[in-house]
């Protein structure tokens, strides 16, 4: 292995005579003898063989190339600082990674925001985020694969939940359908004998699909987007959140449809922390500002407050 020829310390030295404007500025700054500088930047320009600096009158520039080695200098120090700064938070028990599950039912947009808050305290801390559907979201609960949750319906048994939202699922077709020509539908054969959209179970262990009305003909697809894309060419009906096609009925592009004592579906989607017992400081953060969301409150997890 090559040897260094510098250290990190010459270089943030060499950082601090520019940023402070000369080597007296950045000797008080440091606390540093202006003679330690001088010496620290001069071995550097030796060791690396190039001109880092070069003085006219009684003050020092960056030369072309000082120019370049400095700017990818900083990467260096910051990258080191930040390694540092992870090792610091992995000693107090913040953890490196989050991994959530989302419902694919719960708004994208809710999550993000409660992610926007905890950026700036994440310190460093790396998200995944698992888009799931019924027993997906169980199997991963169960099996301990995420460390937040949120879960359509009825959590698994034996784990412990704090209730985030309801939202309603509408059926609905696009216009040209033939469904959309009828007012109520008050026969389930007469859904049966069209093409039925449903979104695919990401259970290992399940083949549930979302909103299967036992129609002879069905699509299955991975999320309610491309059922939507699919809808609009007048292809099938398909059951959908509200919150996602709300532009669509008001312009028209969808409509709905009226399913004698089933003409909308509600969901509750609540939050499960599957291993409670060894939560992280990160994890509580996190899951404080998505319950912030809604203006919930957890017992026990951190606040910013």
């Amino acid at each position: 292995m090559t040897r260094a020829k510098s250290t990190l310390e010459q270089w943030r030295i060499l950082q601090a005579v520019v940023d402070f404007g000369g080597y007296a500025q950045a000797a008080e700054k440091l606390n540093k003898s202006q003679s330690s500088l001088n010496h620290a930047v001069a071995k550097l320009q030796h060791q690396l063989g190039i001109e880092l600096l070069e003085v006219k009158g009684r003050k020092a520039y960056l030369t072309q190339q000082g120019e370049v080695l400095l700017r990818r200098s900083r990467h260096v120090t910051q990258a080191v600082s930040e390694l540092e700064q992870l090792a610091s938070n992995l000693e107090q028990g913040w953890e490196p990674t989050l991994t959530i599950a989302r419902e694919i039912v719960y708004p994208m947009e809710s999550l993000v925001c409660a992610l926007n808050d905890f950026l700036p305290h994440s310190r460093g801390t790396r998200i995944i985020i698992l888009d799931s559907v019924i027993t997906g979201t169980q199997e991963l609960i169960q099996q301990n694969k995420v460390d937040i949750a949120i879960c359509a319906g009825i959590p698994p048994k034996g784990y412990l939940s704090e209730p985030l939202c309801e939202h309603e699922l509408h059926l609905v077709c696009h216009p040209s359908h033939p469904l959309a020509e009828i007012g109520t539908l008050d026969d389930d054969k007469l859904l049966a004998q069209h093409l039925q959209l449903v979104i695919k179970d990401t259970g290992v262990q399940s083949n549930i699909d979302i909103g299967w009305l036992k129609a002879e003909q069905r699509w299955t697809v991975s999320n309610f987007h491309e059922a939507k894309v699919i809808l609009k060419q007048g292809i099938g009906f398909c059951w959908i959140p509200s919150f996602l096609i709300q532009e669509e009925l008001a312009s028209g592009g969808l409509v709905r449809l009226h399913l004698q004592g089933s003409q909308k579906r509600r969901i509750i989607l609540s939050l499960v922390i599957p291993n409670r017992d060894q939560q992280g400081p990160a994890s509580k953060l996190l899951a404080s500002m998505i319950l912030k969301q809604h203006e919930l409150k957890q017992h026990g997890i951190a606040s910013m407050e």
